[in-house]
């Protein structure tokens, strides 16, 4: 069985990369299984330049593969922010129910039309051998006035995916990952990873 790190502790984002590589003969580490575990900063400007930095880092701390994500909510009415700012948009040690406060207040004035916004997500897969592949995806809708769902994560409770009724936190998690910037990006990722393992 092979061994990779997931270069997160955010318990949303495991579940959905291990529900997409559930047929997969991947037994997946994260900072629970190690004494030691080194903080990588996501300094870069950008999605990509963060997921490599973390997959990277922890490939070469632990000489084994690893995978890191870096993902956020780009609302055009703020020109793009929260970008990659979006897991501290409201402070350094950001809530969840804090960045939604303010992403709301942000948008106080705007009205739904003009609320349009995406997610985009960039998975990094490094080796220990400094190999380094990228997978992205990205899903456009709007930001809701009010939070509504219980199921998701992060901004999931204010986006609505364009073609649905519904918010990113009521759908389920097979539904989610059918549509989600992390579910494409993942889809694409597995299909590297087999290649590779085979």
């Amino acid at each position: 069985m092979t061994e990779i790190i997931l270069a997160t502790s955010n318990e949303g984002k495991i579940k959905e990369i291990k529900a997409a590589f559930r047929d997969a003969d991947i037994k997946w580490l994260t900072a629970a299984d190690f004494e030691d575990w080194p903080e990588v900063e996501e300094t870069e400007p950008t999605f990509e330049g963060n997921a490599r930095k973390k997959a990277v880092t922890l490939a070469g701390y632990f000489g084994k593969s690893a995978l890191a994500d870096d993902s956020g909510l780009e609302v055009d009415a703020l020109g793009g922010r929260p970008g990659v700012m979006s897991a501290r948009f409201s402070d350094p040690d950001a809530t969840t129910e804090r960045n939604n406060e303010k992403l709301l207040a942000e948008l106080a004035d705007v009205p739904y039309e003009e609320r349009t916004a995406h997610f985009s997500c960039v998975i990094a897969y490094a080796e220990p051998n400094g190999d380094v592949e990228t997978t992205e995806g990205s899903v456009a809708g709007h930001i809701v006035m009010h939070p509504s769902g219980d199921k998701g994560f992060g901004y999931d409770p204010l986006f609505i995916p364009i073609g649905y009724d519904r918010t990113m936190a009521e759908l389920d998690i097979s539904e989610k990952n059918k549509i989600s910037h992390r579910g494409q990006a993942l889809r694409q990722m597995a299909e590297v990873i087999t290649e590779r393992l085979a």
